[in-house]
């Protein structure tokens, strides 16, 4: 079975993914560009090696895609049996579909998630132009389900997978133990009682100005943990003097893993992501988590009174208050386990399988 992809940049997630893939089938992806100019060195940490990654040549556009033409190439060989394009909303993607609907080839779509916008206005129905037609469309939960069919896709082509950062081994079997929360504490200087946990960058789109106005108002024993980026001086002002809010810079994955397992809930504000792959890393390490209404990982993996706690965007109020009620009814434990319950499918070798699936229906 030979497979095509088309995607915008590698990233080592991806990369592993389209690794474990290339074990099942002749995988060829072809990658608009080498980088994304916003991401960090540590998304050049990844290693072909059961499949061929052909880097395009074209003109850059905005911070992670490309046009380049050398795509069609590839496509007016019609040497694949399937073909998945996740670059449809940058010009190489769009040129690929219209090709291949001039062509009569056959495609699937695929992205991380979406929440489907009101349809009215130009960009919406040029969205709609590319989304609508093609053979099938692989989804990430119910939320982008609603995406996929505001935009003309049909119900019976929705394919579902488990979108992951993971790997089987990644996963906890049993929570950490408070004695390997303490140590772990104790290694990396936090000396509060109980640790909330951000891991996201210091933009307006994560909500971590909700989540530090959130912790003023909680006990001095809860400390506040945001890694990520360097803050910049809005949100340096913005925690002021508090003494729980505590700025960790970035980490990479090793050491951000410890902080993981030191803390005792995790929170993401966020006032949008299209997936938010930390809440699969925090799961993954025994988290009970709470995020927001506009993050399609929260939506599909968090339950209410479950494992965590779904929230309005921008109820900087509700943040507090389910940080404390997960504290002071002590469910953590069991929030903790139920979050490794509900990850457990989530990993490259059930994402692989699941596209597998799909391929061999023919």
């Amino acid at each position: 079975m030979k497979v095509l992809f088309l995607t915008n940049v590698p990233s080592p997630y991806r990369v592993e993914f389209f690794n474990e893939l290339g074990r099942y089938c002749e995988l060829t992806v072809l990658f608009e560009k080498s980088t994304s100019e916003e991401r960090d060195a540590s998304w050049s940490n990844y290693t072909f090696e059961n499949f061929k990654g052909i880097f395009l040549k074209g003109k850059s556009y905005k911070t992670d895609g490309a046009i380049c033409f050398g795509v069609l190439k590839y496509l007016k060989r019609r040497a694949f049996d399937h073909i998945v394009v996740t670059n449809f909303s940058s010009p190489t993607g769009m040129l690929a579909i219209e090709f291949m609907r001039l062509k009569g080839i056959k495609y699937f779509l695929e992205s991380d998630g979406g929440f489907a916008k009101n349809n009215r206005g130009l960009k919406e129905k040029i969205k709609r132009h590319f989304i609508k037609g093609a053979k099938g469309y692989f989804s990430t939960a119910d939320e982008h389900d609603k995406y996929y069919l505001a935009y003309g896709a049909k119900k019976e082509a929705l394919h579902r997978y488990p979108f992951t950062s993971l790997k089987g081994e990644d996963i906890l079997l049993i929570p950490p133990t408070s004695e390997e929360k303490n140590a772990l504490k104790k290694e990396l200087d936090i000396s509060e009682e109980k640790v909330v946990l951000c891991v996201g960058q210091f933009i307006k789109r994560k909500g971590i100005d909700l989540l530090i106005n959130a912790a003023k108002t909680l006990p001095e024993n809860i400390g506040v943990y945001i890694v990520g980026g360097t803050p910049t001086e809005e949100y340096i002002r913005l925690k002021g003097n508090a003494q729980n809010i505590h700025f960790v810079g970035f980490k990479l994955k090793e050491e951000l893993k410890k902080y993981y397992k030191a803390a005792n809930i995790f929170v993401l504000p966020t006032r949008e992501d299209i997936w938010g792959l930390v809440i699969n890393e925090a799961m993954s390490l025994g988290l009970p988590v709470i995020t927001t209404n506009k993050c399609i990982a929260g939506l599909e993996l968090t339950q209410n009174d479950y494992n965590g706690y779904i929230i309005s965007v921008d109820d900087q109020a509700a943040i507090s208050e389910k940080i404390l009620k997960i504290i002071n009814e002590k469910t953590e434990a069991e929030f903790s386990q139920n979050s490794l319950n509900k990850i457990f499918g989530y990993t490259f070798a059930e994402m692989a399988a699941a596209h597998i699936k799909v391929f061999s229906r023919g």
